[in-house]
């Protein structure tokens, strides 16, 4: 499902169950020690991704525990993101030569509980998934929102090491499938034109992605 939303520099692994007997590595054990099972699954499978990923790019295998605000803590010169929801796992990763910085998230299709909208979408996003559920009424357009929100901070926060709320982006969709994020906090290491990212639904899932590229560089190799 990721494949088709990710640039080809991209290296990505997805599954749909949580095969058994997978190995932690490093302080991965202890992060999970006192979890609930199904949290050890979910942690321990998306893990297993990402190390397969890495060996797509010649690295690995290594640990990948949870740094600051959960964030995964990829090797060095590697950009990477996770995701996981019921019945699916999935993590990419890239060299930051190919990409400065990766968010993927992935949702059961399915509409947002009552009232949670109404927390992560402005006037504006709202008026604006009323237009795409009109050209595409088979789309959940709250949880697609939720989800870009979700790819949107995972490719901030590596950038800036700071959080980024709900209220703090405004996307909008196109039915090309297709968004764009303006960030309002502004940010140095953020793209000025904000970010830019791509969605689909398929087989009860919605995901989206948010790549950012590496800096251009001027004549004479020096990035502007």
């Amino acid at each position: 499902m990721m494949d088709g939303l990710l640039p080809a520099e991209v290296r990505v692994v997805e599954v749909f169950h949580d095969p058994p007997g997978l190995p932690l590595l490093g302080a991965e054990a202890e992060q999970v020690r006192r979890a609930v099972d199904k949290r050890r699954r979910e942690y321990t499978t998306v893990r297993w991704c990402a190390r397969r990923a890495l060996a797509g790019l010649g690295v690995g295998p290594v640990p990948i525990p949870r740094g600051e605000r959960g964030a995964p803590q990829w090797p060095d010169r590697i950009v990477g993101s996770m995701t996981h929801c019921q019945g699916y796992r999935a993590a990419a990763v890239a060299r930051d030569t190919d990409l400065r910085a990766l968010g993927i998230d992935a949702e059961e299709h399915l509409p947002l509980p009552d009232g949670v909208l109404g927390l992560v979408a402005s006037e504006g996003e709202r008026a604006h998934l009323a237009e795409l559920a009109r050209a595409r009424p088979d789309v959940h357009g709250d949880r697609l929102l939720f989800s870009a929100k979700e790819s949107v901070y995972k490719a901030w926060f590596p950038l800036t090491r700071r959080w980024l709320g709900h209220e703090e982006a405004e996307l909008a969709f196109a039915v090309d499938g297709t968004f764009t994020a303006r960030v309002l906090p502004r940010d140095p290491a953020v793209p000025a034109e904000g970010f830019s990212g791509r969605w689909a639904v398929d087989g009860g899932l919605v995901a989206t992605v948010v790549t950012v590229p590496p800096p251009r560089r001027r004549a004479g190799g020096c990035a502007r």
